[in-house]
């Protein structure tokens, strides 16, 4: 079989695009919910960890609350929400808007691990699984977004995808490496097909702003980052030097990852 992995290439003033998508079929849409309510580390956590919200619809102002602050305490970081892992046990996590709107997800805390959380260091710099989440949660709000102005749903945050994002971004490429792309994502536990763009320009200010408009302006990201067939994101911001990489990756579980 043959991987019939797209590549579209475009060169904006300053900028370095490139976009690619894995063969897939057609997935099934998110179901529709009033709001939901993810985490950026998944449903388990060990005590001391802290763990990006994702919160939808974007662009809505919600009350989050946790049903046992001892276990599980929520944070307000700028317009992000943080769950902070404080004892084991069960918490559930649940979000509100002012028309009353909610969703939740349960968090299981459970004791600290031994070992240190798995970083990936760039080449010549030091560079981790989860730096720069400010401005990657900034740039999720903003394909959602994206997404939702043009009829399709909006997409979870996958951790592994989000790992194979960062692993990726901290390579600092500048093109498309279809075989290290997709080992990263079977490495970080992301089995199946995916879409991915890929922007690099000159400085770090507004990065989360100015890849989105990147994508957003060139047919053949934007079209990645609109495809209604995904079901979940990743995304990934290294800045090294004064230039800024990113990367994202959207799952398509109904498809093949040729690479696996």
């Amino acid at each position: 079989m043959t991987s019939t992995k797209k590549r579209i290439t475009a060169v904006l003033t300053a900028t370095v695009l490139t976009a690619s998508l894995a063969v897939s079929t057609m997935a099934a849409e998110a179901p529709d919910e009033p709001v939901r309510v993810s985490g950026y580390k998944g449903s388990t956590l060990e005590v001391g960890e802290r763990s990006g919200l994702i919160i939808g619809p974007s662009g809505i102002d919600y009350t989050v609350t946790s049903s046992d602050p001892d276990t599980v305490a929520v944070e307000q970081v700028l317009t992000f929400w943080v769950a902070v892992a404080k004892g084991a046990g069960t918490a559930e996590i649940t979000a509100s808007n002012s028309t009353g709107e909610c969703g939740s997800m349960t968090l299981t805390v459970g004791a600290a691990a031994d070992s240190a959380p798995l970083e990936v260091p760039a080449s010549g710099d030091s560079a981790g699984l989860t730096d720069n989440m400010e401005i990657r949660q900034e740039m999720i709000r903003l394909i959602n977004q994206t997404r939702k102005v043009n009829g399709v749903s909006e997409l979870p945050v996958n951790e592994a995808l989000m790992n194979t994002a960062q692993t990726c971004s901290n390579q600092r490429y500048t093109w498309h490496h279809s075989p290290e792309e997709s080992k990263a994502a079977v490495d970080a536990g992301y089995p199946y097909g995916f879409g991915d763009n890929l922007t690099v320009f000159t400085g770090t200010d507004n990065a989360a702003q100015r890849a989105v408009d990147n994508w957003s302006n060139s047919p053949g990201h934007f079209q990645t980052m609109i495809d209604p067939r995904c079901d979940c994101i990743g995304v990934g911001v290294t800045q090294y030097d004064g230039i800024t990489y990113c990367y994202m990756f959207v799952g398509i579980p109904n498809s093949v990852n040729f690479y696996a």
